[in-house]
């Protein structure tokens, strides 16, 4: 990271934790973030150990899966990703970072994300 003057920060995808709460299934957690992918940016292919249920605030994304076809998703549309399917969330918006609301069901034991080479 620079800090030299004149020089741009680089814009990164950022995932902001709003909320983590013990869920009524036993060994369960339910987790809520913020998303935020810049423009030309992309989550990079991952999984989580449980479901993703989320609603698109503000953009388009490309939602590519390694075993469906690519899903699009617009401003105000939600979106539902099974357990340990691996996916990537691509901004597909010109001149807008995009937003997400994404609420997960895990398994308590397990990390949220796991990264997929």
């Amino acid at each position: 990271m620079s800090h030299e003057p004149g020089v741009a920060e680089r814009p990164a995808v950022r995932r902001t934790e709003l909320q983590r709460h013990p869920a009524s299934v036993p060994g369960r957690l339910i987790v809520q973030t913020l998303f935020e992918i810049p423009v030309g940016l992309a989550s990079g292919r991952h999984r989580h150990p449980g479901e993703e249920v989320g609603f698109l605030i503000h953009g388009v994304v490309a939602m590519e899966f390694d075993d469906r076809p690519t899903l699009t998703i617009h401003a105000g549309e939600p979106f539902l990703i099974p357990p340990g399917v691996v996916h990537n969330a691509r901004n597909i918006t010109a001149d807008v970072t995009t937003m997400m609301l994404s609420t997960y069901f895990v398994d308590e034991t397990q990390p949220l994300v796991t990264p997929c080479d």
